[in-house]
């Protein structure tokens, strides 16, 4: 077996936070008086909180009409907005297959590890009640830089004790299976073949994951 652990990202792959990301967005530009639509999110999939900011605001023809305090406010009062419905998450939006494929990799005595940008990653763990499943646990709060950078894998990796090379790691956006393939890892992509390139295996969704197969890249 030359696998000895996965690194999982969290959103997209066990549990969907985007659509909160996009509530607390669009509750920002409707205080500011514009639309904000789901085809105008898509531009801020895999971009800086800072940077999603500006984007939004372009989108209202309003950008550069505020100071660098008044921006940092803004997207304070955005994460306060996104923390809170976060907060209110269960078990029932875990992802389909999610839990199954946690506890497969369990059985063979492959080391789990999540490797999320979010700052919140710990809330969202202990509201969906499986924080247990984790070896260990890299969130924005131990990783600083952003993925491509593979620090959150290798750190990761470091904190479970095994090398890169012997570590898989299932990510449902470019630049985490970019970081993935830089940290020197194999990857699983989740998601769809036209959307994605440079990885391993891809599959829809945990659900379609075979362990013992995974385990044998």
């Amino acid at each position: 077996m030359s696998i000895k652990a996965a690194l999982f990202d969290l959103d997209g792959v066990i549990v969907d936070t985007a659509k909160y990301h996009f509530l607390a967005w669009q509750r920002l530009a409707n205080e500011l008086g514009f639309v904000f639509t789901e085809k105008d999110n898509e531009r801020l999939k895999g971009v800086s909180r800072m940077r999603s900011l500006e984007i939004l605001l372009e989108v209202g023809g309003i950008l550069g009409s505020f100071s660098e305090a008044e921006m940092n406010e803004m997207t304070e009062r955005k994460n306060r907005w996104y923390v809170d419905y976060i907060s209110k998450m269960d078990e029932s939006e875990i992802l389909e297959g999610s839990v199954e494929c946690l506890k497969g990799f369990r059985e063979i005595g492959i080391k789990i590890a999540l490797g999320s940008a979010s700052k919140n990653a710990m809330l969202i763990l202990n509201n969906l009640k499986i924080k247990h499943y984790f070896d260990a646990i890299i969130d924005g709060n131990k990783a600083t830089r952003a993925k491509p950078h593979p620090e959150v894998f290798l750190l990761g990796a470091k904190e479970l004790g095994v090398k890169p090379e012997e570590c898989v790691v299932f990510e449902d956006a470019q630049a985490g299976l970019d970081a993935a393939k830089i940290g020197g890892m194999k990857t699983v992509a989740i998601g769809k073949p036209e959307n994605l390139v440079g990885y391993d295996r891809i599959f829809r969704g945990l659900f379609e994951v075979n362990p013992k197969e995974i385990a044998q890249l």
